[in-house]
């Protein structure tokens, strides 16, 4: 591919015009493709599917930036990268949308049938999946499109229905009747961690059941009492002194005249209420148990939509809140309600549409979790697992595989991937079986129907590591690509998902399915509060690239965040993002304005180098140095701050400054130089910064002086020894702490830069004598001096305002410069703090207990900050002295 042809930059960065050109540009040369370096380590993440439900918000823009951070860099760094596009069937989100959509149109999806409406949600996926890309785009992500895989794609389901059956045939999946949450809303069965529980105001209402044939009652208490209809039994602990008389006599059931037995189960806790538990197996898990103990009858009481059904009697029919109104309002009359307490408890409700769970008596599809959970602890106390960063999380990630119950996969919609299984209409015999079965093994039967039900959203997308590779065929993906290297996401997914990924990944590929997991946080808003559709205070990163730029949006969610916290959103740090754009931008302009028709063969940096010149490049490469350290450990906030103090600080606050003096000069040697550094520096600057902000850094590199095509494929720059240069530093250091001081001076006393002074410098010594004579220049052009006199003897003035910095003391004359009193005044407050900081570490190297636990360079850095101060406060009350004499 041509070398992309630039013309002289414009006053100002366009951010729309660069991000619709260059992401144009890369996706025509194919630079994120991978599989085109044979040689080189593969370096792999498949990106966290988002739901085809809709738009994608900031907290996706937050986790694809860091993504993208991470394959850039690793591109650049020579490895052959692959980042794996996709997206979500979202079984429930997906299939609640459509059915809404439709409702507004007057159409039921029973109305549709099956197949007529999951063409509707083919329809509805493709628009929104063209959106998803859509924004993928504006947020520059390097994705590689060739490879983009979707969870109801065929590959995909041939992976699933491999995982189904194989689980089935060594018994890690069975079909059976359990309670489970079920969502009367969706009409749908929930697992467990796909409920959110809310803590509601309710009551506790205390219920009293006669014992048939006597005048005794036992008094049972229920935040539910619609679920008394469908109650087979009453359980006592068998060590409860009240009760033991009671045990094996029978109940009779207030208004439905049942009569239920009394049980004894140490389930039940004897201190806790009355000690006598209501038992209704078909609505309340805990029963369920005690049910199966006594072989007790399991009577269902409400539908599927959370009516009230024919076992609940003259109730049928009634939604079941209004049935639980009823039935107290009842209960009060027979004067069977002993008392209604308020009851503040916790309420299961659907994660997707809202409802309050019923814990509901199913027959459903379940996975047997411990064995799966048993190899993944293994691997991850042997040492063989998953990297969690921040590493805190891996406790809470083994704290719930250790705990973890069975999972119910089955769910009550048409969209999704239908459970392989058919169902022998005359004998009832149950075939599992990666393709259609026609005939019946049993009896011979050709009357099969497929199970209605699909699977778990998370069944699928917990394959997607390797599912997304080409398993289970062994392709040239898989061989290459995996286990993937990096899993990025939210704290909130990682028993939903990251567990369920390596159980699977384990199981089916006996290794781990990615090195490392980067867990961040959610993105609240300026207060802190969860984004919400109910509070308003979502954020849309399309608004934010319209109204900032797509690299202002990234640089502010990268290096706002720290793994596994939280960030707040401010529109005020995406502004701050901008302007350090716009910095870099002018900071190029003007380098380049200057660099003229300067090409790479031109850069020469083997000539003699000026003290600034071996100072930016000894702090580019303490850049490059920190930079790659911190992005191997994920800290993009620290890498940003480093990435912009360079910038803003060192780069184009000093050196570009420094720099003018040659660029505007007679010596074309220095200039030619000083043109090498600034295009050697530039280069390499927007290296580093590229894959924060990947727009602005393509289109500055294009206009610098540059080899190959694009800065996508452009090397990562690396610590180089032949930069070190200590002593410039020393050097700069002491000419920008000059310099900083006569400027502070000069503000002081209301002196502006235009005005030229008089500066005498006395040096402490020979070798910061000569540091001053060689950079002489630096200190006459930005001091702006009309007179400068350095030397270890010159002759200090009697009135004048004085700088202690260190190594060397500053003198400006005060003759038509300050008043004398003010200058005494600011002696004094200086000689105050220098007093305060000598006291401040003095103290600190008295205490014992510092000086014991402090590490020997500490303790040596602090006494040579002793010494410095207390050579300033020496030199401030000498120049006191002087001028009160």
């Amino acid at each position: 591919m041509e070398e992309a042809k630039t013309t002289q930059m414009p006053t100002t960065y366009d951010p729309k015009e660069a991000e619709r050109k260059w992401y144009d540009y890369w996706l025509k040369g194919e630079y994120f493709s991978a599989g085109q370096r044979a040689d080189a380590e593969a370096y792999t993440i498949v990106i966290p599917p988002p739901n085809v439900t809709g738009m994608l918000h900031i907290g996706h823009a937050l986790d694809c930036t860091l993504q993208d951070i991470m394959i850039r860099t690793k591109r650049m760094q020579g490895y052959d990268t692959l980042w794996l596009p996709g997206s979500d069937h979202a079984g429930i989100a997906t299939q609640t949308r459509v059915e809404q959509r439709l409702r507004e149109e007057g159409i039921s999806r029973h109305t549709l049938g099956r197949e007529k409406f999951v063409e509707k949600v083919w329809e509805w996926k493709d628009r929104y999946l063209e959106s998803i890309h859509s924004q993928w785009a504006k947020m520059g992500l390097s994705l590689d499109y060739s490879r983009e895989r979707f969870t109801l794609d065929e590959g995909l389901s041939k992976a699933v229905r491999e995982v189904f059956v194989k689980l089935y045939e060594k018994g890690l999946i069975y079909r059976g009747n359990y309670i489970i949450n079920w969502d009367p809303a969706a009409r749908t069965a929930l697992s467990d961690i796909e409920v959110e529980y809310k803590e509601v105001q309710g009551h506790l209402y205390h219920l009293k059941y006669p014992v048939k044939d006597s005048s005794e009652h036992i008094v049972v208490a229920t935040t539910r009492p619609e679920t008394m209809l469908g109650d087979t039994a009453v359980a006592v602990h068998p060590d409860d002194d009240r009760y033991k008389h009671l045990i094996g006599k029978t109940l009779v059931l207030p208004i439905i005249g049942r009569e239920i037995p009394i049980v004894a189960d140490e389930y039940v806790e004897k201190e806790f209420g009355s000690g006598a538990v209501k038992i209704t197996p078909a609505h309340d898990p805990n029963d369920f148990e005690v049910g199966q103990r006594h072989d007790l009858p399991q009577i269902l009481v409400m539908d599927e939509t959370g009516t009230m059904n024919a076992n609940a009697g003259k109730y049928n029919g009634l939604d079941r809140f209004d049935c639980r109104k009823q039935i107290v309002a009842d209960m009060k009359e027979l004067g069977v309600l002993q008392k209604i307490e308020d009851h503040v408890h916790q309420v299961g409700h659907s994660e997707r549409s809202g409802a309050v769970i019923e814990p509901y008596l199913s027959t459903q599809w379940f996975v047997r979790m411990k064995p799966l959970a048993e190899r993944a602890i293994e691997a991850q106390k042997s040492g063989n697992g998953t990297q969690f960063i921040p590493d805190r999380f891996e406790k809470i990630y083994l704290h719930w595989i250790e705990n973890v119950r069975d999972w119910c996969i089955s769910r009550q919609l048409w969209w999704g991937h239908r459970i392989p299984a058919w169902h022998c209409q005359e004998c009832g015999e149950v075939h599992v079986a990666r393709e259609e079965v026609e005939q019946c093994s049993k009896c011979g039967s050709t009357n099969l129907t497929q199970d209605e039900d699909v699977l778990d959203t998370w069944f699928s997308s917990g394959l997607w590591p390797f599912s997304t590779l080409g398993w289970p065929e062994n392709t040239d993906d898989m061989k290459r690509f995996y286990p993937t290297s990096l899993l990025v996401t939210g704290y909130d997914i990682i028993y939903f998902w990251v567990a369920r990924m390596i159980f699977t990944a384990l199981e089916f590929t006996g290794e781990i399915p990615f090195k490392d997991v980067l867990i961040h946080g959610l993105v609240r808003d300026a207060e802190g509060r969860k984004m919400s559709k109910s509070l308003g205070n979502g954020v849309d990163p399309l608004e934010v690239i319209e109204k900032y730029g797509a690299d202002a949006m990234r640089f502010m969610l990268s290096t706002s965040s720290t793994p596994g916290q939280d960030l707040r959103f401010r529109w005020e740090k995406v502004e701050q993002a901008r302007n350090f754009a716009n910095k870099i931008w002018n900071a190029s302009r003007f380098a380049l304005m200057n660099l003229g028709d300067f090409t790479v063969e031109d850069i020469d940096l083997s000539g003699p180098l000026k003290t600034a010149d071996r100072w930016i490049l000894h702090r580019l490469n303490e850049t490059v140095r920190d930079v790659t350290r911190l992005m191997d450990a994920y800290e993009f906030g620290e890498t940003g701050r480093l990435l912009y103090n360079f910038i803003w600080d060192d780069l184009c606050d000093w050196y570009i400054e420094f720099s003018k003096l040659s660029l505007y000069g007679d010596d074309e040697q220095a200039k030619k130089t000083t043109k090498s550094v600034l295009a050697y520096v530039l280069d390499r600057t927007q290296r580093l910064i590229h894959p924060f902000m990947p727009f602005i850094s393509e289109e500055i590199w294009q206009h610098l002086p540059h080899e190959g095509e694009t800065i996508t494929l452009a090397a990562w720059p690396v610590h180089e020894a032949r930069w070190e240069a200590a002593d410039a530093v020393r050097e700069m250091e002491l000419l920008m702490d000059i310099i900083r001081t006569v400027r502070n001076i000069r503000a002081e006393v209301n002196v502006p830069m235009s005005k030229k002074i008089e500066l005498l410098i006395k040096p402490s010594g020979d070798d910061t004598l000569t540091i001053l004579n060689r950079n002489e220049e630096y200190i006459q052009r930005f001091c702006n001096t009309s007179v400068l006199a350095v030397g270890l003897n010159v002759e200090t003035p009697d009135k004048a305002m004085t700088g202690i910095v260190t190594g060397a003391e500053l003198y400006l004359p005060l003759a038509g410069l300050i008043d004398i009193t003010q200058e005494l005044n600011r002696l004094e407050k200086e000689l105050q703090t220098l007093h305060g900081e000598v006291e401040r570490i003095e103290k600190k190297l008295r205490n014992e207990g510092f000086v014991a636990k402090a590490p020997a360079r500490v303790i040596e850095e602090e006494k040579v900050k002793l010494a410095d101060y207390a050579d300033k406060r020496d030199k401030v009350i000498a120049r006191l002295a002087e001028l009160k004499g």
